[in-house]
């Protein structure tokens, strides 16, 4: 059993940590966007990255498994929907969640500004977001992208 949990993070660890893939260009379009701080400004172009179809838990896990003899998709499958539930629960409790070389999530909020601590209260949270810090590899990655127009 141990050597099987070694063999699965051992997988998805090399999953992360491949220097040696096709890389495709990152896909995008115009949009206008204005000035919200000066309304009357003219709007200026801006390139915005298209989305490039999708992979669900299902196809990460099938493609996982190819890369190992010892762990099936099902394996792969089980393991990244637990690993879903847990860091839903430590994100909710607060906790920064570490992947290793693949990077962190954290919960940020937003809020209404006071000039005081002690005129502040809950109310004025706004809400809560997810932030990822990527790792080295996932950095590395963004600095060598290449762009292509959609068409």
């Amino acid at each position: 059993m141990l050597s099987r949990l070694k063999s699965r993070r051992h997988t998805i660890t090399n999953l992360f940590n491949r220097k040696n893939f096709n890389v495709m260009a990152v896909k995008y379009v115009f949009t206008k966007r204005g000035n919200p701080s000066d309304p009357q400004s003219p709007k200026k172009v801006y390139a915005q990255a298209k989305g490039d179809g999708e992979v669900t838990f299902k196809k990460l896990s099938k493609e996982i498994a190819e890369g190992s003899t010892t762990v099936s998709d099902s394996d792969v499958l089980a393991v990244l929907n637990d690993l879903s539930k847990c860091l839903r629960r430590h994100l909710s409790e607060g906790r920064i969640v570490r992947f290793g070389d693949f990077g962190a999530f954290q919960i940020s909020i937003s809020s209404e500004g006071t000039e005081t601590e002690e005129k502040f209260h809950s109310s004025l949270i706004k809400g809560g977001k997810i932030a990822f810090r990527p790792g080295v590899d996932l950095r590395e990655m963004l600095n060598n992208l290449t762009f292509e127009k959609l068409k």
